[in-house]
């Protein structure tokens, strides 16, 4: 006999005691207080720390602790330039996707399909191994289909890449319903992805209708095929041990907990990767401390498994550093970044991607957004031997897919102090001050920063390192 579930009675401790949001712009010059206090449930800090990536904002320090029955958590937060958050739709769309009100079935989704409403699609899941020309190649297919597509996310890492591609018909902006053609379609794809499969791990396509939080998808996508176990080619071996984070499992056995210690360059997102695939690998993050400092960051988890267990042998305290590693260093590149702006058109991808291709670069990862008629498309690209590439390919770039655009050429400093050095560490926040148990790890490598950028009206192209 099956047991008894009222989803009613499951909730009524949330109804009782509903999540309570406060923005505080008071308390802090520099940055915007996002405080949430709620009854615990299981995936409630993914589900806050998705809501603040969505909107890109910036964390420069949180605390948050949620053992128990209780989630108290405090985040510092800025937008993309350093200020505080005022925008009033900003504010309100954190307290309605945070507050009583996420707790209608309709009410604030979070990102599916980035996050602006693209009306009915067909999403296609794309995993394979990366090579020169494939996202063109793909795109292409896609024309050649008379598909239109509405939003996009590529990620490249260990030779592997992962792509959620969402598509309608370009004649009635629905989703496509002939069998034959859908058949067709995904035979090409998968055509397109065996050609490059030469280390033996396989490809995939898949199509499904609905939506999903595309990063988070392209996390357990790239999770699930295993790429913290490859090997990537020699340009991307060097980037990995350039920008490869410092991290330690150590244990605080009177209190139960596996803690976790990260150390690693500060970038947008950083948070959200980390605990998505701790969500994902099956751990409940208890407490964390969270800070960062210029262009580093350091977290500080406290975790357990869903059962309580803690981390108790050498190799899956292996495992678990492979895959954080791999979901911190999915979003690192360097080479530059397109930005095209355009309207959009059936085919628009596919011309692009095939002038990157003919210019002999690599697109490492790509965001295609689509708002009304606009298509907004970012593309990171680099040359595949890994040389800076030449100013003169960036001009003809330009030439070839854009109208002429201003020149602004912007050079930061490079960093070579350590956070030790700088006196950061010395003062960020530590759970184990509380638990009487504090682990630190070596200083970090010199990690240098550049920024070149070209700022224009229609395309712009910005020389990037992260």
């Amino acid at each position: 006999m099956r047991p008894y579930f009222d989803p009613d009675y499951e909730n009524f401790s949330q109804w009782i005691n509903p999540p309570r949001v406060c923005i505080d712009n008071a308390t802090c010059n520099d940055c915007t207080l996002v405080k949430v206090d709620s009854v615990n449930k299981p995936g409630i800090l993914l589900e806050v720390v998705q809501v603040l990536s969505d909107l890109d904002l910036a964390i420069s320090k949180a605390y948050i602790t949620s053992d128990g029955t209780w989630f108290m958590d405090v985040f510092h937060v800025t937008d993309q330039q350093g200020r505080k958050i005022t925008e009033k739709k900003t504010i309100d769309y954190i307290e309605k996707a945070l507050g009583p009100e996420s707790l209608k079935a309709d009410s604030w989704p979070g990102k599916s399909v980035g996050m602006h409403s693209f009306g009915n699609h067909i999403a296609i899941e794309l995993i394979g191994t990366d090579r020169p020309g494939l996202l063109s190649e793909i795109f292409a297919v896609l024309a050649n289909q008379h598909c239109n597509v509405v939003a996009a996310e590529v990620w490249t890492h260990k030779m592997r890449v992962a792509c959620v591609i969402y598509i309608n018909d370009d004649a009635t902006s629905e989703p496509m319903k002939e069998p034959s053609r859908m058949s067709t379609m995904e035979e090409q794809l998968r055509n397109v992805l065996r050609g490059c499969d030469d280390d033996g791990k396989g490809s995939c396509t898949s199509f499904s209708i609905g939506s999903t939080h595309v990063d988070r998808r392209l996390h357990q996508l790239m999770l699930a095929d295993k790429d913290y176990e490859g090997y990537g080619g020699a340009i991307e071996e060097k980037d990995d041990m350039l920008f490869r984070p410092v991290i330690t499992i150590d244990q605080c056995e009177d209190k139960g907990y596996s803690v976790v210690n990260i150390k690693c360059k500060d970038r947008s997102k950083l948070l959200f990767d980390i605990v998505c695939t701790l969500t994902d690998m099956q751990f409940v993050v208890s407490h964390a401390s969270v800070s960062s400092d210029g262009p580093y960051g350091i977290q500080e988890l406290y975790i357990r498994h869903k059962d309580g267990k803690i981390l108790d042998s050498k190799d899956e305290k292996e495992r678990v550093i492979k895959c954080l590693e791999a979901a911190i260093l999915r979003r690192v590149s360097e080479g530059f970044s397109l930005e095209i702006c355009a309207r959009d058109r059936v085919g628009l991808l596919s011309d692009v991607t095939r002038v990157l291709r003919e210019y002999g670069l690599s697109v490492l990862r790509a965001d295609v957004t689509t708002i009304g008629e606009k298509a907004m498309n970012v593309f990171y690209v680099r040359d595949p031997s890994g040389n800076p590439v030449d100013m003169k390919t960036i001009e003809a770039l330009r030439q070839e897919i854009g109208h002429t655009v201003m020149l602004n050429v912007k050079r930061v400093p490079s960093t070579t102090k350590s956070p030790e050095a700088s006196g950061w560490a010395k003062t960020s926040f530590s759970f184990g001050n509380l638990f009487g148990h504090c682990s630190r790890s070596e200083s970090f490598t010199d990690m240098g920063q550049r920024e070149n950028q070209l700022a224009g009206t229609e395309v712009t192209i910005k020389i990037f390192t992260s």
